[in-house]
C-alpha cells in the first residue's frame, strides 16, 4: 500500500506522517527560535534583574520548556487513544500559539518578577506545545508503519534538525539583518504551529499500534512494571537527551562571544548533518542493530562535545560540531524505536516514559549548565566586581572562553558513560540471539521482543 492511498478505515497515510513531520518542524522551529533569541533575552531582561546570574536564569527558563514537554508527555502518552491523536495535535497547535504570546508580552508584566514569571510559565506553554507533539506522532507512526519503525521513526525526526535550520536563519535574519526584536523571533513560532492545526482539522487519525493488535488499556499501563527490563531504556535516554538537546540549547549562550560566530548557526550546521543522516538510520540498523548503532555514536558524540570545550574559532568550533552532530543524530528517534520494537504492547505509554525521561533530563541539566557557567565566569574573572567591570575585549573573551570549556567538558562525560551502557547491552543481546539460535543480528534480542 503507498503512503498516499486510503484504506478502508478512512485515514490517509501520506496526509497523516506529513502532519506529523509538520507537527515537529513546528517544535524543531520553536526549539531553535526560543534558542536563537536566547542571548537577546538575557542582555535584555535577565542582566538589569540580576547580571551575576543571568546565565543560570535564562538556562532556567529555556530548561521550562523541557517541563512543559515532559509533563505533558507523561499525562497524553496514556490517555492518548482515550483523548483521540487528532485532539492532541490541535492541542499543540493551539499551544505553539499561547506561548510565544505570553512570553512576547512578558516585558509588560510588571515588576522584575512578574517578568522573570510570566516568560517561565510561557516556555513551560512552548514545551507543552512539543510534548502534545511528541505525544501524539511518535505512536501514530508506529501505527502507520509497523514493520519499519527504525526508518520511519528517523524519517520523522529528520524534520526536527529541518526545523532548527529553518529557526536558526529566522532568528539570525530578524535580529541582524531586519534589526527587529527578540519578539519576532519568538512570535514567527506561531505560523507552522497553525498550519499544523488547520490541515489535521481536515484529517481522520488512526489508534495506536498496542490498540490495533488488542491490548487493553490496564495491560498497556502495566507492561513497564511487568517487564522491569523495560527501566533500562528511560535510565539512558535521559543520558542520551543530555548529550545532544542539552548542548543544542547552550550554544547561542556559551560559545557566541568565544568562536567568533552566532552559536546558533553551530546549531543550524549541526542539524543540517541530522538532517541528512537520519535518513540513513534504517539502513545502517540493519547491518549493526539499534543498539549497536547507538553505540557507536557515543564516540563522536563524546569528542565532539570535548572539542566544542576548546573551541577558539569558527573553524574549530565547527570541526568539533560536525563530530557532535554525527554522533547525536541518531540517538533520540532510535531510542524510541527500540523501546517501541521490544515493548510493543506498551504502545504510547512507554514511548511516553522514555520521552519524558529525555525530557527530565534537560530540565535538570541546562540550569546545572548555567550555574557552572556563572561559577567559572565569577572564578575566571576573580571577583563579582571584577566581572561586573568587564567589557568587550580579550579579557572578557577570556573569561567567556574559561566558562564555555568547563560547561561543555562537564557534559561531554555523558557520552563516555553511554559507550559503556550500550556497550554492555549490545553484548549482552548478541549473547543471547547466539545462545537462541537467531541469525537476525537487525532483530531486537528474544528476551525483550514480544
Amino acid at each position: 500500500m503507498s503512503d498516499t492511498s486510503k484504506p478502508a478505515d478512512g485515514f490517509n497515510r501520506g496526509a497523516i506522517f506529513w502532519i506529523c513531520v509538520l507537527a515537529l518542524f513546528a517544535a524543531a522551529m520553536s526549539f531553535s527560535l526560543r534558542t536563537g533569541v536566547s542571548e537577546a533575552i538575557r542582555t535584555e531582561l535577565f542582566d538589569p534583574i540580576n547580571p551575576l546570574h543571568s546565565g543560570e536564569m535564562i538556562a532556567a527558563a529555556l530548561g521550562n520548556g523541557f517541563l512543559g514537554f515532559a509533563l505533558s508527555l507523561l499525562v497524553i502518552c496514556p490517555l492518548l487513544d482515550v483523548l483521540g491523536a487528532k485532539r492532541v495535535i490541535l492541542l499543540a497547535s493551539l499551544c505553539f500559539i499561547v506561548g510565544p504570546l505570553l512570553i512576547i508580552f512578558a516585558p509588560q508584566a510588571g515588576d522584575s518578577d512578574a517578568v522573570y514569571q510570566m516568560i517561565m510559565f510561557g516556555m513551560i506553554i512552548c514545551g507543552v506545545a512539543w510534548g502534545s507533539t511528541e505525544a501524539s506522532i511518535n505512536p501514530v507512526t508506529t501505527a502507520l508503519y509497523p514493520q519499519d519503525k527504525t526508518h520511519r521513526l528517523n524519517v520523522l525526526h529528520a524534520w526536527w534538525p529541518a526545523g532548527i535550520v529553518m529557526g536558526g536563519l529566522s532568528s539570525i535574519f530578524l535580529l541582524q539583518q531586519l534589526n527587529l526584536g527578540w519578539q519576532a523571533g519568538i512570535a514567527l513560532i506561531m505560523v507552522p504551529g497553525a498550519l499544523c492545526g488547520l490541515w489535521a482539522m481536515t484529517q481522520k487519525f488512526p489508534k495506536t499500534e498496542s490498540t490495533n493488535i488488542g491490548v487493553s488499556f490496564g495491560e498497556m499501563m502495566a507492561e513497564p512494571f511487568k517487564r522491569p527490563s523495560f527501566w533500562i531504556f528511560p535510565a539512558i535516554m535521559f543520558l542520551t537527551a543530555s548529550a545532544e538537546l542539552a548542548p543544542g540549547s547552550w550554544v547561542e549562550v556559551a560559545l557566541t562571544e568565544v568562536v567568533g560566530m552566532q552559536g546558533i548557526l553551530l546549531l543550524v550546521y549541526v542539524s543540517a548533518i541530522m538532517f541528512v543522516g537520519r535518513h540513513f538510520a534504517g539502513f545502517l540498523e540493519h547491518r549493526i542493530s539499534d543498539i549497536g548503532l547507538l553505540w557507536a555514536s557515543t564516540i563522536p558524540a563524546g569528542l565532539g562535545l570535548y572539542g566544542l570545550s576548546l573551541a577558539n574559532s569558527p573553524v574549530t568550533a565547527l570541526l568539533a560540531a560536525t563530530l557532535w552532530a554525527i554522533g547525536v543524530c541518531f540517538m533520540w528517534p532510535t531510542m524510541l524505536a527500540a523501546v517501541a520494537r521490544r515493548y510493543r504492547r506498551g504502545g504510547p505509554w512507554t514511548i511516553g516514559i522514555a520521552g519524558f525521561a529525555g525530557a527530565m533530563a534537560i530540565y535538570y541539566v541546562l540550569p546545572e549548565l548555567g550555574k557552572i557557567y556563572d561559577n567559572a565566569r565569577l572564578e575566571a574573572a576573580g571577583s563579582e566586581a571584577a566581572l561586573n567591570a568587564l567589557t568587550p575585549g580579550p579579557e572578557l573573551t577570556r573569561v567567556l572562553a574559561y566558562a564555555a570549556e568547563q560547561s561543555f567538558q562537564t557534559i561531554a562525560i555523558i557520552p563516555a558513560v553511554l559507550f559503556v551502557i550500550f556497550g554492555a547491552l549490545w553484548l549482552i543481546e548478541r549473547a543471547m540471539k547466539r545462545k537462541l539460535g537467531d541469525k537476525d543480528q537487525g532483530a531486537p534480542a528474544p528476551a525483550a521482543a514480544e
